[in-house]
């Protein structure tokens, strides 16, 4: 509770949280009219449902990795430390306004968009109590004559100018190890595409480009009897949708189905999809785009396997890495350090975890408490003993009374 009211009472009273601004949101470095002729922000470019699905995906899963703070002992061991202050920060709380799952969500959101994420570091006595996060688009990072990295802020409710001291600054994809590089930038014409052909497709669906029936009639008709026939079929349209549709003598309706084949955007909107998941690096499937198969196995332990290893392991190591140069003194980075636990992401399915556990315990690999912490269980007397099968003998003794190095063979 100290904690959290000094947090509060450092953010400082004016710090209230709004909307971004028309005039914000129009001066967002980075994005701009693209190619295509439309523009491209964050807000823009959220409303594409790949963009939504991808970013989305990364933040939720990255936020809801704990994140823990270990202590490397003497024997070569790790052991969590729970009673340092920078473990209830990063796991538990880093502000009075935000939980840990909040906060890194918005901060994943930053990188994947922005390709930087900034916090502020909150402190007492010189010691960090808290982070406060930074929105990237009012960050402008520069050096000053000594070299120092000088970080210079501004938004509608606050503005300053920090150094290192003051930052924890996480990088994305990076051509200077000094800024990450925007996402949005990058990927503006491809996202104005993007914008282009949903633009398109609900054009289609609202007008039609070509009639949705015909009706014909066997007779010529004056200017006066068409526009006629038009507000009979809208009336009949919007009050009588379903119904029969009575024709006098000699007409005929005759209707014309309109698919999104015919108007040749299916493909493109498939292409659209595929082509946003590259630029985050996420697998089509991942978010619900199922229309061709993948190639990174066909069990959910495989598929999250390849999706750790290639997409979320790069970006856990930037900010496991961002919080030891950051956040934990030079003095101290050989004995502490921070890391996400992943074992969620791998865990098998519970026949597979009986069979790896099984393999484990008989080869004195882990001890049956350690088996049961993974499983969340609580550690049992008697139960941290390694143990191994002794009925392996050599081959050549199969049938004799074989006693190994403690007795012979009779």
């Amino acid at each position: 509770m100290i904690r959290k009211s000094l947090s509060r009472l450092l953010r400082g009273a004016a710090d209230v949280v709004s909307p971004p601004s028309k005039a914000e949101i129009q001066s967002q470095p980075g994005v701009g009219v693209t190619d295509s002729g439309k523009n491209v922000n964050t807000n823009t470019s959220l409303s594409i449902g790949t963009v939504w699905a991808c970013v989305r995906l990364l933040s939720d899963v990255i936020s809801t990795l704990p994140i823990q703070l270990f202590e490397r002992t003497a024997d070569g061991k790790r052991a969590l430390k729970y009673d340092h202050d920078l473990y209830s920060i990063l796991h538990d709380s880093p502000n009075a306004d935000m939980s840990a799952v909040d906060f890194w969500s918005a901060m994943q959101t930053a990188l994947e968009l922005r390709g930087n994420a900034y916090a502020l570091k909150l402190k007492a006595a010189g010691d960090i109590i808290g982070l406060d996060m930074l929105k990237p688009d009012g960050m402008k990072v520069s050096r000053d004559k000594s070299g120092r990295l000088i970080y210079e802020y501004s938004d509608s409710q606050r503005s300053g100018k920090y150094t290192e001291d003051d930052i924890l600054h996480i990088k994305g994809f990076t051509l200077d190890g000094v800024l990450g590089m925007s996402t949005l930038a990058y990927a503006k014409n491809t996202l104005g595409l993007s914008i282009s052909a949903d633009s398109v497709a609900s054009e289609t669906f609202k007008n039609g480009l070509r009639p949705s029936s015909l009706l014909q009639s066997n007779k010529l008709l004056s200017p006066e009897q068409r526009e006629a026939y038009y507000s009979r079929l809208a009336e009949w349209s919007s009050r009588r949708a379903g119904s029969a549709l009575v024709l006098e003598l000699g007409e005929t309706l005759t209707p014309i189905n309109l698919t999104p084949e015919d108007a040749q955007l299916l493909g493109s909107r498939e292409f659209s999809v595929e082509d946003v998941c590259r630029w985050f690096g996420v697998p089509p499937f991942m978010i619900g785009h199922t229309q061709k198969s993948t190639s990174w196995g066909t069990g959910l332990e495989q598929q999250n396997i390849g999706f750790l290893t290639y997409t979320l392991s790069p970006r856990l190591r930037r900010i496991e890495q961002s919080i030891s140069r950051s956040l934990i003194p030079p003095e101290d980075r050989r004995r502490y350090f921070a890391e996400f636990n992943i074992e969620g992401l791998l865990r098998a399915d519970s026949g597979a975890r009986a069979s790896f556990y099984s393999q484990v315990l008989q080869n004195g690999v882990m001890s049956r408490n350690e088996v049961r912490e993974k499983e969340n269980l609580q550690p049992v007397p008697g139960a941290d003993v390694l143990t191994v099968q002794s009925n392996l003998i050599p081959i050549d003794k199969v049938g004799t009374n074989y006693q190994g190095n403690n007795g012979g063979q009779q």
